[in-house]
């Protein structure tokens, strides 16, 4: 961001909370930027709006491509918009590693719900971040509920490494399926099933209802294999169809039982504790690994040492070593 563009800390907290989608998109480059003095700034933005954000939902929306998810989070999404509620939609839009440009083109995406005026749906490039979750969501996130919006959906590429840290920053965690692709369980891994808050089978209407009651029959059946969890919520199986709008209230209501349910018996409170303290753990991992691979010592040797491992001279555990030893001189 360049210092001709750049707003002050208070114009930027202030565009914020008066909910201005403006300065909301121009906060959340801020915080993306990797720039020093954009860190500086963005850090002091963070700082005045938290007493403003942690008063949404916030919503985890996974599973493997095709199985329709920005169909289904239009659909929700409408849904809670037509109640009056304010929706912000964080979307990871995978980053091709080759040419560093997004692959998914997500502006052709959620069209209807991009022009509802309680909406706002923000796609974020992952980048170089591993499992494909962009690095600043959750910075976003506060950002958008300091901005006013009650209802917060993180939406993740598929199914992988990302929605374990997408579980770590939302209150309910939806895994989506497909019925009458094969075998229902075979392409589903089983630490997503676990982690699941509920699944629901998409796209349950025409010819794929009967496939669908039984592709439900057996995701409760491999539910049932799993210990309860610690809040005593048991994950229910829902089926839905975005296409003629079946079974979408009913998943609505369904998050709303269990944020009632959390936070009757202290769930709720106690998981968003402990997602701030893995945030933070997080973070300076985050700190030190950018501090390190900056560092100038590092950088003059890393391609010789790159070499020596890649040809089977040096250890990548020895070369690790070396690099550090390099960054401590």
């Amino acid at each position: 961001m360049t210092k001709r563009n750049r707003l002050s800390a208070q114009e930027y907290i202030d565009g914020v909370l008066s909910g201005d989608r403006v300065i909301l998109s121009r906060t959340i480059t801020l915080i993306e930027s990797e720039l020093s003095e954009d860190i500086a700034l963005a850090d002091q933005v963070l700082e005045g709006t938290l007493p403003h954000a942690g008063n949404a939902i916030r919503i985890g929306i996974t599973g493997v491509p095709g199985v329709g998810k920005s169909t289904f989070i239009e659909a929700l999404g409408k849904l809670i918009t037509h109640s009056s509620k304010k929706l912000a939609v964080l979307t990871i839009d995978p980053t091709s590693q080759r040419s560093g440009g997004s692959i998914l083109g997500d502006k052709t995406r959620m069209e209807t719900l991009a022009r509802d005026p309680l909406a706002y749906i923000r796609p974020s490039a992952t980048g170089s971040t591993l499992g494909g979750v962009a690095n600043k969501t959750r910075e976003a996130m506060l950002l958008c509920e300091a901005a006013g919006y009650e209802v917060i959906f993180v939406e993740t590429v598929g199914v992988g490494q990302s929605e374990v840290t997408v579980k770590g920053m939302v209150d309910f965690f939806l895994l989506l399926v497909l019925a009458g692709a094969g075998d229902e369980l075979q392409g589903i891994k089983k630490g997503i099933m676990e982690m699941a808050n509920a699944i629901a089978i998409t796209k349950t209407d025409g010819e794929n209802v009967k496939a669908a009651y039984e592709a439900k029959a057996q995701y409760q059946s491999a539910l049932h294999l799993f210990p309860p969890s610690e809040s005593g919520w048991i994950p229910p199986v829902m089926t839905c169809s975005a296409y003629d709008g079946t079974g979408i209230e009913d998943i609505w209501s369904l998050i709303m039982k269990f944020k009632n349910q959390m936070t009757e018996n202290g769930s709720f409170t106690r998981r968003r504790e402990e997602q701030n303290i893995h945030w933070m753990h997080d973070s300076v991992l985050d700190i030190l690994k950018s501090r390190f691979y900056k560092n100038e010592t590092v950088n003059t040797s890393l391609s010789d040492l790159e070499k020596q491992v890649s040809e089977g001279m040096l250890s990548p555990v020895s070369a690790a070593r070396k690099l550090y030893g390099l960054y401590r001189e």
